[in-house]
């Protein structure tokens, strides 16, 4: 099976990461192909730059369709993932929703550890939209300004085991998630240190849309992930409006 990956931030140190995590957690046969945003910022913080980056997700997943069975949006806070689910026809999932359909499977509170106090808003908004807001123990967050995006993890490494420990021991976390493309594979690295199950998200995107597309679900034609209506559009690039443009079959 193919999987593309789409890195919404155009980071291409953390597109890096996410390229060494997915190939560790993919099954021997899938192929794994890493695109970044063509434009955008380099670490998505904030609900207008998830709109950015959601339009860019949008862009390289219709620039590239036909060439992969399902869609990774690899960023934590899933920008545009319901929207695309709506216009391309495989399986598409994102860092957050995997990170906490596998949480849930592990413990019944779990916390999120982020790598900004200005992304805790939008991450909380993320959580409430998948309806499991009542298990989120915590949102912790680094406080200090990061150097460089791709190196987070060897910058803040005793902070962000410390942030780990704290939503154990004074948030009563049964599952901690490390969030976001940045921290792509540092739950490996770090889960013989802790004293729960610690999950990341670009892993368990990876083996969830494996699964899915073992599934071979049907495309919804009817309901609200049916393809949207054909209509009048303008200025969209042209493998995007060729999508849109499509008739549903339904």
């Amino acid at each position: 099976m193919k999987i593309l990956v789409i890195n919404p931030n155009i980071s291409e140190s953390v597109s890096t990461l996410i390229q060494a995590e997915a190939q560790r957690s993919a099954s021997p046969g899938t192929e794994i192909a890493v695109a970044t945003a063509p434009f955008g910022v380099a670490y998505i913080e904030t609900r207008f730059e998830a709109l950015v980056g959601a339009y860019a997700t949008a862009c390289v997943a219709a620039e590239r369709h036909g060439s992969y069975d399902g869609v990774v949006v690899a960023a934590f806070g899933d920008p545009g993932l319901q929207g695309i689910k709506e216009l391309i026809d495989v399986p598409v999932v994102g860092l957050t929703e995997s990170s906490l359909m596998t949480a849930a499977t592990l413990g019944q509170r779990f916390s999120i550890i982020a790598i900004s106090p200005r992304i805790k808003a939008w991450y909380r908004e993320t959580v409430e939209r998948s309806h499991l807001v009542s298990r989120l123990a915590s949102i912790r967050a680094l406080e200090e300004p990061l150097r460089d995006i791709g190196s987070v993890q060897q910058d803040y490494a005793e902070r962000l085991k410390a942030l780990c420990n704290e939503v154990v021991e004074v948030d009563g976390a049964d599952v901690i998630i490390i969030a976001g493309a940045p921290l792509a594979g540092l739950a490996r690295e770090i889960r013989g240190e802790l004293s729960v199950p610690v999950v990341d998200g670009v892993s368990s995107a990876i083996a969830q849309l494996e699964g899915l597309i073992r599934l071979s679900p049907k495309k919804a034609t009817k309901g609200s992930f049916a393809a949207p209506p054909v209509k009048p559009n303008q200025g969209l690039p042209e493998p995007l409006a060729r999508l849109l443009n499509r008739r549903s079959p339904g």
